[in-house]
């Protein structure tokens, strides 16, 4: 009976340990897109969700350094991270991409391809390259305007992409208000 226990414990440890590994490698595989589902998975951009007794949710993000305070009806949104291009104004390099970051959308769990909602899309700005965008050493849109900037830390520059709700897609009123309560908290805790 004490061998049966102790096979039980092994085969009980080793499906931990097992489970565990496969939910890292979900987490380091680079796909552009995590979901989280459980309100409680970590994702490749250094990423996880906190949401203790039905309390905010609060993206985490220690690549970049912040925090994204949302509503309980984001509980189980998704990751999808892009990349933003900067194209030249000027210059010899004019109209070619000169500069590149990491733009990342936070998308709510109600989204579908077949009806799509509004994601809150965060562009990652290093210091150096938010200094030339707003001196037009390149553009990242045809907007008129630049990004408006939501946080900074002694690193990046957190910015929203300007007119970045021009379709006017399901949710978009919801965004707006959750932007409106400053939600993003920029941090020096990186990963």
């Amino acid at each position: 009976m004490k061998r049966f226990g102790f096979y039980l414990i092994i085969l009980i440890l080793g499906l931990g340990i097992l489970t565990a590994g496969c939910a890292n490698k979900d987490q380091m595989n680079g796909t552009n897109q995590e979901t989280n589902q459980t309100g409680q998975t970590s994702g490749s951009n250094g990423s996880n969700e906190s949401n203790k007794d039905n309390g905010p949710v609060i993206y985490q993000n220690t690549l970049y350094g912040f925090n994204f305070m949302l509503p309980d009806s984001w509980k189980g949104y998704a990751i999808v991270t892009e990349q933003w291009e900067g194209i030249a104004v000027d210059g010899p390099q004019s109209g070619q991409v000169i500069e590149t970051g990491q733009l990342i959308r936070i998308r709510h769990p109600l989204w579908t391809s077949e009806q799509p909602r509004q994601d809150i899309p965060i562009m990652i700005f290093t210091l150096d390259q938010w200094t030339d965008l707003l001196n037009e050493k390149f553009s990242v849109g045809a907007a008129p305007m630049p990004p408006s900037e939501l946080g900074r830390n002694s690193r990046y520059v957190l910015a929203l992409p300007a007119r970045y709700n021009y379709a006017f897609p399901e949710g978009f009123e919801e965004v707006e208000d959750i932007l409106a309560n400053s939600p993003l908290e920029a941090t020096e805790n990186f990963k």
